[in-house]
């Protein structure tokens, strides 16, 4: 039989006996984990986040911050890269359907400053998602670009329309009512208009929209200014009704990139790039037979970075209580013939043209009367020559054929 004091000195299976010998070396290892720790406490102290919060999740003195709705879209994105530029924080919250996350991925490489830029994947018509990213995050404005836009693609798919634009902006006004946010730039469009009678196009102009996405945009309008009305709401409110938009960041950063499948309803312009790089055979002009001097439409075209300058201007004018509506264009048509003579030379491509019927909910003739928006705002569109920004706009397209690349 083995003695009882041998058997007891004897180790158990998975069992570790301590040994008087072993401690100098234990006591170390435990030194070095407590000097560890408070190092990392140390450095988790210093960081924004610590304690759960952030400083997106709190308002700073002389910091703005704005959320913006639909960032990673072609005008969202440059409207994102000009706040930061000019030292705004931006949340950027967009769900992808028609933005591009490689434009977000462009912002957060210029921009990789703590505090400075973040992105939220999220769609605008999940109530508890919408209200959660307004509980999380100390917003001062809203910036509400996101929307589906397109008048043939509106005309197919209206209720997709009211839904996205209408609905979501009542979404929005919701959250901001609830959480105490009080500036709302909010992105228009000239479609609100129709068809007017008489040219140009002033802020009085009656607003009768002959397509859902004019009208989708219309009545997201009128929830806004009825909401503005209301003694509890305090709000200021900037409405941009902005015309057609082509260009792109004069710096080749960013540009336009829409989904291969939303080809046929984008804008001309991108067909006009497609069609320079044999993506498509030829580009389609819809519409021949209109009342205009050689019979296609005529368009007031505005470049994205004299567009993203407005939108910064209405930020710092927007007072509480007051809405200010404007056109936001050059106040000069161009038809879409002097258009695709303007690609040819800024791609340096003959074009093949085709010439189609006219698209449905479309109108003859819009451009602007900016006397107010010159006026009150004190914004002048810069970028007027057609062929220079077009030809912006191809350097992009050119050095990026597939866009962005995949989400």
């Amino acid at each position: 039989m083995t003695p009882l004091n041998r058997r007891a000195s004897q180790p158990r299976a998975g069992m570790e006996y301590f040994d008087a010998r072993r401690k100098p070396h234990n006591v170390g290892k435990v030194i070095a984990a407590l000097v560890l720790t408070t190092l990392c406490i140390f450095v988790l102290k210093q960081s924004p986040g610590f304690g759960g919060t952030s400083v997106f999740s709190r308002h700073e003195s002389g910091v703005t911050h704005v959320l913006v709705t639909g960032g990673a879209g072609y005008i969202g994105s440059h409207a994102s890269l000009r706040l930061l530029k000019d030292n705004y924080r931006v949340t950027i919250v967009d769900n992808l359907s028609r933005g591009n996350m490689g434009a977000v991925k462009v912002l957060q490489e210029l921009f990789p400053q703590p505090g400075r830029l973040q992105f939220i994947y999220a769609d605008l018509g999940d109530k508890k998602a919408v209200n959660k990213i307004f509980a999380e995050n100390a917003f001062d404005a809203v910036m509400h670009f996101a929307a589906v836009a397109y008048v043939g693609e509106s005309t197919m798919e209206p209720l997709r329309y009211y839904h996205n634009i209408t609905s979501n902006t009542l979404l929005i006004l919701e959250a901001m009512a609830s959480h105490g946010v009080k500036t709302l730039i909010y992105s228009s469009t000239c479609a609100t208009y129709g068809e007017p009678e008489k040219m140009p196009i002033t802020e009085a102009t009656p607003q009768l929209p002959i397509n859902p996405y004019g009208k989708a945009k219309k009545m997201a309008e009128d929830i806004i200014l009825d909401f503005s009305r209301t003694k509890k709401a305090e709000m200021a409110v900037m409405i941009l009704r902005y015309f057609n938009v082509i260009g792109s960041d004069p710096e080749g950063r960013l540009g336009e990139a829409p989904r291969p499948e939303l080809r046929e309803h984008g804008r001309i312009s991108g067909a006009c790039f497609d069609a320079a790089l044999g993506i498509i055979p030829g580009l389609k002009v819809k519409g021949t037979d209109y009342p205009t001097t050689d019979g296609t439409c005529i368009r007031d075209y505005i470049d994205v970075t004299d567009l993203v300058d407005a939108h910064v201007k209405a930020l710092n004018k927007a007072e509480p209580s007051k809405v200010g509506i404007y056109n936001v264009g050059t106040g000069r048509g161009r038809s879409v013939k002097e258009f695709v003579d303007a690609c040819k030379k800024a791609t340096g491509v003959n074009i093949k043209i085709d010439y189609l019927s006219r698209r449905p909910g479309d109108y003859a003739e819009v451009y602007s009367d900016p006397t107010k928006i010159n006026t009150e705002l004190n914004w002048t569109a810069q970028y007027t020559d057609l062929k220079k920004s077009l030809s912006v706009a191809w350097r992009w397209q050119k050095s990026h054929p597939h866009g962005y690349g995949t989400n």
